[in-house]
């Protein structure tokens, strides 16, 4: 998916500097994106999007 419309979904949910893991897989599930997609472009946005409350306990 482009990073165009990544943005424009986590606009819409209103995610702007953080979001949890059950967010992402919701996400991921919604719109048929790959988890590891949405880390990605959490990781390579400037700024970059952190991860809360991982379901794995990976991030805090």
């Amino acid at each position: 998916m482009a990073t165009e419309d990544l943005a424009k979904i986590f606009q819409e949910a209103g995610i702007e500097n953080e979001i949890t893991c059950p967010q992402a897989y919701e996400i991921s599930e919604k719109y048929h994106i790959s988890k590891i997609e949405i880390a990605h472009y959490c990781n390579n946005r400037n700024p970059r999007i952190k991860i809360r409350s991982c379901q794995l306990g990976c991030f805090k």
